[in-house]
């Protein structure tokens, strides 16, 4: 029997060139955009693979709107601004334009499948995650039928593309932080959770605790909501307590602000009696009061990766049924709000 040969991919040729497939991706759509010595490799890894580009299905697509969507759930939130600004300026660069759609009405799942499915755009990129993708699909089991990256922090369905921060990770370095610093009784306010199963920062938290032998105390576990207010309310909760931890991890900056803020004015200062570290390092972060401990989160290159990854997929640079996860990491960024206990 003759063996059947695997008709090559994009990975095949970016492996033989050690490369990225989106460097892959930009030497074919936009050599210009790319250096001679990459090029070159490049072209040579093609050759050496026998990869060709599907004429037939770009060709197709490229008789669309040459327009991706965005669906965000708060557009004000300053988190999603430097993602826009990295989503918009991929785009462009890739001959696309970008429409944010948010506040979707009382039926968002179908609003976004109607609008792509009418070919307005060619594509989602979902950094909701309250959003079904097989909803927004039609489809229930054999995943999403039409180009979408998810882009939220948690970690959606495998079946669906998705560029994500490591959160879980990075929750866990900031807990280690703050036991590094001496503390041993500290807090959680958590982020909300979108599905059944919980958050991946409150799991990362609950990790280094456990594996530093610390209790997790029920009444310094608060839910939030990634708002000033739910931070506000945390900080009424932990004053009515009889007993406070002495640091705490919050899921977001915009809930640490309001967390000192609120304890502030009851006269409990941080970091002298609440170190408090946040998580996103939005530009507000650095000029706090004090100034924020925080895990910074790459939101531009979020923005870009996701937007890349969804017009490979759109341009059939990217086989769509072969699902593409990328994790980039948080950085630990040191500031005012934490100190030795």
């Amino acid at each position: 029997m003759v063996p059947i040969r695997k008709t090559p991919t994009i990975q095949d040729v970016a492996r033989q060139a050690n490369v990225s497939a989106a460097t892959v991706s930009r030497v074919l759509s936009s050599p210009d955009r790319v250096s001679k010595t990459t090029r070159e490799r490049v072209q040579a890894a093609v050759s050496a693979t026998g990869y060709t580009i599907n004429q037939a299905a770009r060709s197709l697509r490229l008789r669309n709107a040459r327009t991706i969507l965005m669906a965000a759930p708060n557009i004000g939130n300053p988190y999603y601004s430097t993602v826009l600004d990295g989503v918009i300026r991929a785009a462009s660069e890739r001959g696309y334009s970008v429409l944010v759609a948010t506040r979707l009405g009382q039926d968002p799942n179908r609003w976004l499948a109607d609008y792509l499915h009418s070919n307005r755009a060619d594509g989602l990129l979902l950094f909701d995650g309250s959003l079904d993708t097989f909803g927004i699909n039609g489809s229930d089991e054999e995943g999403p039928n039409l180009p979408l990256v998810a882009a939220y922090d948690e970690i959606p369905d495998p079946r669906v593309n998705s560029v994500l921060v490591d959160n879980r990770a990075a929750a866990a370095r900031a807990t280690r932080h703050l036991i590094e610093l001496g503390h041993t009784r500290i807090g959680h306010l958590m982020s909300p959770s979108r599905n059944k199963s919980l958050h991946e920062r409150r799991i990362g938290f609950e990790q280094a605790m456990q594996e530093a032998g610390l209790p997790i105390r029920p009444e310094w576990m608060m839910q939030g909501d990634h708002s000033l207010g739910t931070g506000i309310a945390a900080g009424e909760h932990l004053l009515a307590q009889s007993e406070r931890p002495t640091a705490l991890f919050c899921g977001n900056d915009e809930m640490a602000i309001g967390v000192v803020h609120r304890l502030r004015l009851a006269g409990v200062e941080c970091p002298r009696d609440l170190s408090v570290i946040g998580f996103d390092d939005i530009a507000v972060a650095a000029f706090a009061a004090p100034p924020l401990t925080t895990m910074r989160q790459p939101r531009e290159d979020i923005g870009r990766f996701a937007t890349n990854t969804l017009i490979d997929i759109i341009e059939g640079v990217i086989p769509a049924d072969e699902p593409v996860h990328v994790t980039l990491r948080a950085e630990l960024v040191l500031r005012e709000s934490t100190r030795r206990a």
